[in-house]
């Protein structure tokens, strides 16, 4: 067998390559930095200047943690969605301002100091220039004079601030705000000046002055929207810290390191976000945020309507005749109630040692409600104990099956004087409602599961078609079996039945109308070294004075030791005792707070890391302020309220899913503080808020289930894959080391160019879903800038090759008709499908002798917010010597839109997904690529390249999707 040499052809000395991409981007990365092309104006401040005229356009990201792994490519499909809108925007003439920064205190970097000694400053600065070059290299529009880390000095110093301003307030139902809604922070002076003249009475009606300095304090501070309180706690050991629920696993277990969580009562920081609950819910309804997101946000809160009811427990075994009382959203069911359940913390127990339940157990006590036990106490001793090794996260799985044990003591129902036994378990927690619930297994699944579990009485009290005994009932109907001598529920309907039964309570006084809420108040301490330090100091008598703002910030002390001083992750009892315990010269420090020189204790806890993340957005406006949390002339303009009565706040935001609540909840808390002290105008901190999907990608095992490079894998879904001959399985899930799978930006740039990997991140699929990495998929992404440069650019001689003569009118049509679709699809954040009108307009100019200067212009500049590079090359060669930053997006012409069209169902697997308003005379791959292109079909395919797409146009595109 004879072989010949080949010599491989030359490569064009001007073809776009990733080579020449390479070279462009980073020359007009610098020209971009160096003239400040991207540098937003404010009113007034240091960065002052002209553009503040234009209107203002604020967008920004969900900030990132500055992970030591860097980004993959998963990571900036947010950031450069953003970075289309902010340069689109900027053609649209306005003045856009965007950046980014860092959220860069947290357990991770402290967790990696404990483990190096490194200090956590060091690692975290090394972390955020590694992101920032990543980004720039990705060539993100930011306007770097903005950016900001939460660990900046000058960040923390703001941070303390707004924690003593919410410190020095109190919320007064009754104040009237400036939007005219009842409810507003005040300063906590004013409820001082109350007190003191009379004007709000003291609890106990004791004038305030007779009041001793300790319980004037403690009035005061029972007040405060921060406040300390011993609080339950999720308390973990092994991290040395109190953790949040949603840092903590169903397992109770903690996320990061997976070690075991317990329940504990520990002196916190708490934030009084409760007495904003209704306004949290209410103003929902003025910003433009997902659906869902705002159902999340509802759940979370947890807003409910019903009746606190009033059982009386009798006296006896040492016990005085007891009111308990239960909250519960269904009055209407009360006839039904058959037992009981409280909370292991309820106060009706008793507490330690001294127990008030029976000294045995009464007479008819079923065995299965003893938990084995030979009394009462016992019982409840036994179940307490276990009870408090689990995480709240834990009692609260719904998976779990519910347990508890009889305490011994019975309840008087109020609507018909049946005794009712009391139960203790752990799913009831002290934290929601009354820490005790009226069960009626008759119409709640949790309650008949219980219920039949333990023996308990099942009555119905709505009339249901089936019966209650295999199930509980919880549709509707017509009550029954719910009447005494003074009232009758029976033949009402459910709501009517709710409001006789709550009215008729009242007049009995055993129960009144009731508005309960599933939010808690937020637990504001850490037990880390990695955080903010409370502006405050703690005098001999443990009273706690907020420290004057000439004093901020307080900074952290150089340490070099940051574990925590618990060591055994397995002890329950144990407590935490924070890093900064260690730094016995900086705890103690002596001051003049207007008592004279005195000697005061620091705060051994740091803020959580969501601190830093509650007021970012409005740093970025006035990043070098000293004097004031943010100009208000800066404030208005930016994030004031574009119409009358309107919420204000930034103009998008756009992050993931999961921080649907606690960060978003937080910031809206925080905002409306700092609104109702008159610090902003704006009363909601993200005006539109866009979730973007995730970037998957796909795995691949071998035989023994070893996972094998991605990249390394050859074959397709028909023929199947294989690595170095061997056969192996494919799965799709996230991004990681572990899974060998992983692809980063660096990589992306290098092989293909920046411009590609933003093209092909915006193509893949609508930007609110998900998708799956193909980076053999990114070379489509390519061909199209490859096309649209050789449609200017001779890739031999370098020359320009557009003419001047005028478009022929299938041309112009068709440029006005891809204007029109782009800027429609570029308003409402859809790139893939403005992308795929670019490519159809490209292919066309392509396929011309002589591409005219009027059709590849426009073109240039649509493609400019995606592949901004690329374009800013052309249109300079094109002979224009200021950037196309602010070059105003193309308008189509008017009178070029009245076409010919028709519409064209796209079909998947047979079934149609959508359909598309088309001309008549469209191309067959045109069609195809609109048609892929298309938020039906991605919503389908989900990212994934089809197996076949069958093309009979201009009617109908059927796209056969890949084989699971």
């Amino acid at each position: 067998m004879t072989t010949e040499n080949h010599t491989p052809a030359a490569v064009p000395a001007h073809r776009y390559t990733a080579e020449l991409a390479g070279q462009l981007e980073a020359d007009w990365q610098q020209r971009w930095e160096t003239r400040g092309t991207f540098n937003a104006d404010n009113p007034v401040g240091d960065l002052a200047g002209p553009k503040a005229e234009l209107e203002r356009f604020f967008v920004l990201d969900m900030f990132p943690y500055p992970s030591g792994k860097g980004l993959h490519v998963g990571h900036p499909l947010g950031y450069i969605a953003t970075d289309v809108v902010a340069r689109y925007q900027r053609m649209k003439g306005k003045n856009v301002a965007y950046t980014m920064g860092y959220d860069a205190f947290g357990l991770p970097a402290e967790q990696y100091a404990v483990q190096t000694g490194q200090h956590p400053r060091v690692t975290t600065d090394e972390n955020i220039a590694n992101m920032r070059r990543q980004l720039s290299r990705i060539g993100l529009s930011h306007d770097l004079r903005r950016s900001i880390a939460t660990t900046d000095d000058d960040y923390v110093k703001w941070t303390q601030w707004i924690f003593l301003q919410i410190y020095s307030s109190w919320y007064d139902p009754e104040a009237t705000r400036r939007d005219g809604g009842k409810g507003s922070a005040r300063p906590i002076a004013d409820l001082v000046d109350e007190f003191t003249t009379g004007v709000r009475p003291t609890p106990d009606g004791r004038p305030f002055a007779e009041y001793s300095a300790a319980e004037r304090a403690e009035l005061i501070d029972s007040h405060r929207l921060a406040y300390i309180d011993y609080a339950p706690v999720n308390w973990c050991p092994g991290l040395g810290t109190v953790l949040a629920n949603e840092e903590v696993t169903s397992e109770g277990r903690s996320e990061r390191g997976n070690f075991p969580v317990f329940a504990s009562r520990l002196r916190q920081w708490m934030m009084r976000i409760t007495d904003y609950a209704d306004r949290l819910v209410d103003d929902l309804e003025t910003i433009d945020w997902p659906d869902k997101i705002r159902a999340m946000q509802r759940n979370w809160i947890g807003r409910s309507e019903g009746a606190t009811v009033t059982f009386t427990v009798p006296g006896g075994d040492g016990r005085s005749e007891t009111p308990l009382q239960v909250y519960t959203t269904r009055p209407d069911t009360l006839f039904g109630a058959t037992f009981m359940v409280i909370a292991p913390e309820h106060p009706l127990l008793g507490s330690g040692d001294d127990l008030l339940v029976p000294a045995s157990w009464p007479s008819g006590t079923r065995e299965a409600w003893t938990g084995g036990a030979q009394t009462p106490a016992e019982a409840v001793a036994r179940y307490r104990e276990q009870a408090a090794r689990r995480s709240e996260a834990e009692r609260q799985d719904e998976e779990r099956v519910k347990t508890g044990v009889f305490t011994g003591i019975y309840g008087i129902n109020p609507v018909n004087g049946e005794q009712v036994p009391i139960f203790v378990a752990d799913y009831v927690l002290m934290g929601y409602g009354t820490g005790a619930i009226m069960a009626v297994p008759a119409h709640d699944e949790r309650d008949h599961a219980f219920a039949t579990r333990f023996e308990l009485p099942i009555i119905p009290t709505i009339d249901s078609p089936d019966g209650v005994e295999d199930a509980a009932y919880t549709g509707d109907g017509v009550i029954i079996n719910s009447a005494n001598e003074d009232i009758s529920l029976n033949g009402m309907t459910k709501e009517d039945a709710k409001a006789a039964m709550t009215a008729w309570l009242a007049e009995q006084g055993l129960g009144e109308a009731t508005t309960t809420y599933r939010l808690r108040d937020w637990l504001f301490s850490r037990q880390r070294y990695w955080g903010e330090p409370f502006p405050v100091v703690y005098d001999e008598d443990g009273q706690v004075h907020a420290l004057p703002e000439e004093m901020l910030p307080v900074t952290l002390p150089e340490m070099d030791d940051f574990s925590p001083r618990t060591f055994d992750p397995d002890d329950a009892a144990s407590s935490p005792e924070p890093p900064l315990g260690r730094a016995t010269q900086w705890l103690e420090v002596e001051l003049d707070l207007g008592d004279g020189l005195k000697t005061y204790r620091r705060d051994t806890n740091t803020m959580p890391n969501w601190a830093g993340s509650c007021w970012y957005e409005m740093r970025y406006l006035d990043p070098n302020n000293d004097d004031v949390l943010i100009d208000p002339a800066n404030e208005a303009y930016w994030m004031g309220p574009k119409t009358p009565g309107g919420s204000g706040g930034a103009d998008l935001y756009v992050g993931g899913v999961e921080h649907a609540v606690l960060h978003l909840l937080y910031a809206r808390f925080w905002h409306k503080v700092l609104y109702d002290l008159g610090h902003v105008t704006s009363f909601e901190p993200f005006h539109r808020l866009f979730n973007q999907g995730y970037i998957q990608a796909y795995a691949y095992a071998d035989s023994r289930g070893q996972y094998v490079p991605a990249d390394e894998v050859e074959g397709d879904e028909s023929a199947g894959f294989t690595w170095q001959g061997e056969a192996v399985t494919r799965e799709y899930g996230k991004m990681g080391k572990s899974l060998k799978n992983i692809v980063t930006p660096d990589e992306m740039c290098e092989t293909y160019g920046a411009d590609t990997f933003r093209l092909y991140e915006m193509s893949m699929g609508p930007l609110d879903l998900s998708r799956p990495w193909e980076t053999r998929a990114v070379v489509g992404s390519q061909r199209f800038l490859q096309r649209l440069w050789r449609n200017v650019v001779d890739e031999n001689t370098g020359e320009v090759t557009v003419n001047e003569e005028p478009m022929g009118e299938e041309t112009a049509r068709l440029v006005a008709r891809t204007i029109a679709d782009v800027t429609e699809e570029l308003d409402n954040l859809r790139m893939n499908t403005a992308i795929a009108k670019m490519i159809v307009l490209n292919n066309h100019l392509t396929g011309l002798a002589a591409v005219p200067r009027a059709a590849i212009e426009p073109l240039i500049l649509m493609v400019s917010p995606l592949a901004p590079h690329i374009a800013e090359e052309l249109w300079s060669r094109l002979g224009h010597a200021d950037s196309l930053a602010f070059e105003p997006f193309p308008l189509a012409d008017a009178d070029k839109l009245v076409d010919e069209t028709t519409t064209c169902v796209v079909q998947v697997a047979g079934k149609v997904r959508d359909r598309l308003e088309v001309p008549v005379d469209i191309a067959d791959d045109d069609l195809a690529q609109l048609a892929i292109a298309s938020a039906g079909a991605q919503r389908y395919l989900a990212g994934r390249e089809p197996m076949k797409v069958i093309v009979r146009a201009p009617k109908l595109v059927n796209i056969v999707p890949p084989r699971d």
